[in-house]
């Protein structure tokens, strides 16, 4: 059944490559890539809505779940009770958020597959193999070789992007800082740090770009790419929006 899949959609790779050929000639199973990941976040993209649409709520719900760790912060699970009810009072789903990610996951797990199985070990992308990786550029030319380059401009749009998304994370945060269940419970330190170094956690693409295959790095670059032009879009109403961090 799996390899039946896998069959499936490297040959949809390969179709695409085909009719993308014309106009990206030797690159034209990389655009392929780039234009299927496209496809899967332009899908996915109501649930991106939705979740936007979500985490404004639960930004409005603010000074409530304020209040309510304030009155309950002695006693987590009655904390977490009441801010269930919360959310489904004002019909906000704390998972929402979660959901375009989650169904990422096949999409990237087909591209990692499919590629590392050599079934489309002769396409490259300026001489970098599809199926090859950053260390393989390495040994082949060095950096500054026509593989190296290629992961070169890659870690370049990486950087930017990680770059963007940590500061704009970072000025999100002193707008509405996260405040703990209570200061003496044993999840405020745990809380505190995660608050401190999750925006830290958008530089971790450059080693995912690093150590997976080219094909699957030119998915996650894509991926990251849309992530962050269309939380600009999406947010650019809400200038103090934030991931909202809660204690269980």
């Amino acid at each position: 059944m799996f390899q039946s899949l896998f069959d499936g959609f490297a040959n949809l790779v390969e179709h695409l490559a085909d009719l993308l050929g014309p106009l990206f000639a030797g690159a034209s199973t990389a655009a392929a890539i780039v234009l299927f990941t496209m496809a899967v976040r332009l899908a996915i993209h109501p649930l991106s809505r939705a979740a936007a649409r979500g985490q404004k709520a639960r930004t409005r719900l603010a000074p409530q779940l304020a209040e309510l760790r304030k009155k309950h912060g002695k006693n987590p699970e009655k904390l977490q009770k009441a801010i269930m009810e919360l959310h489904a009072e004002e019909k906000v789903s704390p998972f929402a958020g979660c959901l375009p990610s989650l169904l990422q996951a096949p999409a990237f797990f087909l591209m990692f597959h499919v590629f590392s199985s050599g079934r489309m070990a002769d396409h490259s992308l300026f001489g970098a193999p599809l199926g090859g990786h950053f260390a393989d550029a390495l040994g082949k030319g060095g950096l500054l070789g026509s593989a190296g380059l290629v992961y070169v401009v890659l870690f370049a749009i990486v950087a930017t992007v990680a770059t963007y998304t940590y500061l704009r994370t970072k000025r999100q945060q002193a707008l509405n800082p996260v405040t703990p269940v209570a200061d003496d419970q044993p999840s405020a330190g745990a809380v505190a740090a995660m608050t401190k170094y999750l925006p830290l956690l958008s530089f971790a693409t450059l080693i995912s770009v690093a150590v997976v295959p080219l094909a699957a790095a030119l998915y996650i670059v894509t991926s990251t790419t849309w992530t962050a032009v269309e939380r600009a879009f999406l947010y650019r109403d809400m200038p103090t929006a934030q991931t909202l961090v809660t204690a269980a």
